[in-house]
């Protein structure tokens, strides 16, 4: 490598202060970056507080024959429950698209677009340029969950007075992680609000499909009018709902036009592969297997491994929200701190995993509470057997632990009780 001086050298002739060869006797000059300072920030990206967690299970997953001792996955949010009809499906669409050599029609549309990432939607909007100044993570946005109510909107304002500045409103229904939907009056509202202040809304109705009671499901898109068109934009994908986690193909509906041909520039090097498209297409044409046979039997299958789970939950004595959609509940582990802090949340989440159970601690979700945790029910009912058996033994240490400090207390106090009684209880824990 070259040593450059420290300042140019202005003669015409090679000087004392010309570039030398390292073997010269000069000083070595440090190696120049890989990357730019943009590259290394993406490089870097922005750490998660679940990836640990999920990169233990990557390096141990369970599996029910070849590692039934690693770890168990209901941290991730798949549908695999049906993976056997949408195995079939795929497979005689894959078989039909090579037996047409790869022939796509173009389909004319203006308002959807197929895209492989739904992030380029808030990297086109002008409020959000400085939250991405590269592609990766939302990392400095104010994420605030609110209970909303009739007026609860406008508590907004809040917002202003506190000198935050709000700029869009996303609201992700299905809820994730509450499981809970939004009913249509609640919807109006909200899209009412926005319209007023001039608020861009995104629609993330990725678990739209994944109901599995007799709530309503109302989409944005099934609403008679909407306030501000241009500035309401759907999105929904085939990751949840048909349990397709790996093909990363996601739907935007808007029919604002500027934000058309923006996500179009940002697609040219990731949009949907053909065969992709193709095979989707195969899928989704196929209304009588849909509405007979997939639908009803994913909510079926869907609605048994919930109640599995919360029956299991509920025998240990842990409380679970009341659900409607998605893929998980959102239990209340309070009980198992050891105090009502997020660092005791952590502690026990390190429990659980050391007991090779994966699941989510609310505090990844911005909970504003510690101990709330979200457990994915739509993997497999094995998984669910294995994660009730940890929890019961982590409920069984935490009732002896409790039952230790008891007889400890009795042993050291003046209590009229006998101290062989004390012994006996602390000898049983």
């Amino acid at each position: 490598y070259l040593t450059l001086p420290d300042k140019p050298h202005r003669g015409g002739a090679i000087g004392r202060g010309a570039p030398r060869m390292s073997g010269g006797g000069g000083v070595p000059a440090r190696p120049v970056p890989a990357l730019s300072a943009r590259g290394a920030r993406i490089a870097a990206g922005v750490p998660g507080l679940l990836d640990g967690g999920f990169a233990l299970y990557v390096a141990d997953p369970f599996d029910r024959e070849r590692n039934p001792e690693g770890v168990v996955n209901l941290g991730t949010s798949e549908n695999r429950l049906c993976f056997d009809l949408i195995e079939e499906r795929v497979s005689v669409a894959a078989c039909r698209l090579l037996c047409c050599f790869l022939t796509i029609s173009k389909r004319p549309g203006n308002n959807l677009a197929w895209r492989k990432s739904s992030l380029g939607l808030l990297t086109v909007l002008t409020a959000f340029t400085r939250i991405f100044p590269w592609k990766g993570t939302v990392c400095s946005c104010c994420i605030l969950q609110l209970q909303f109510g009739v007026t609860a909107v406008s508590h907004c304002w809040f917002f202003f007075f506190q000198g935050i500045r709000v700029r869009v409103l996303v609201l992700i229904n299905p809820n994730n992680p509450l499981g809970d939907i939004y009913p249509a009056q609640l919807l109006k509202e909200c899209l009412e609000f926005a319209h007023r202040h001039e608020l861009h809304v995104i629609m993330d109705e990725i678990y739209m499909l994944s109901v599995y009671d007799d709530t309503t499901f109302t989409s944005v898109l099934s609403l008679d009018s909407l306030p501000d068109l241009e500035r309401t934009h759907f999105m929904w994908g085939f990751s949840k709902d048909f349990g397709m986690s790996g093909i990363r193909v996601g739907v935007l509906y808007t029919r604002n036009h500027e934000i058309q041909k923006a996500v179009n520039q940002l697609a040219v090097f990731h949009s949907c592969p053909g065969p992709v498209q193709h095979i989707l297409t195969q899928v989704l044409k196929d209304r009588d297997w849909l509405d007979n046979v997939f639908f009803p039997t994913n909510k079926k299958r869907l609605k048994e491994a919930q109640n599995l789970l919360v029956d299991g939950l509920a025998d240990i004595g842990i409380p679970v929200l009341k659900s409607s959609g998605g893929l998980f509940v959102w239990a209340d582990f309070r009980k198992f701190l050891k105090s009502q802090t997020f660092e005791a949340e952590l502690e026990l989440w390190q429990k659980l995993l050391d007991k090779k159970l994966l699941i989510s601690p609310g505090k990844a979700f911005y909970c504003h509470e510690p101990g709330w945790f979200r457990l994915v029910f739509s993997d497999s009912v094995d998984k669910i057997y294995l994660c009730k058996l940890v929890l019961l033994l982590i409920h069984h240490v935490v009732a002896c632990k409790l039952w230790k400090t008891l007889a400890l207390q009795i042993m050291c106090s003046n209590l009229p009780i006998p101290s062989q009684l004390a012994r006996a209880l602390l000898a049983l824990v």
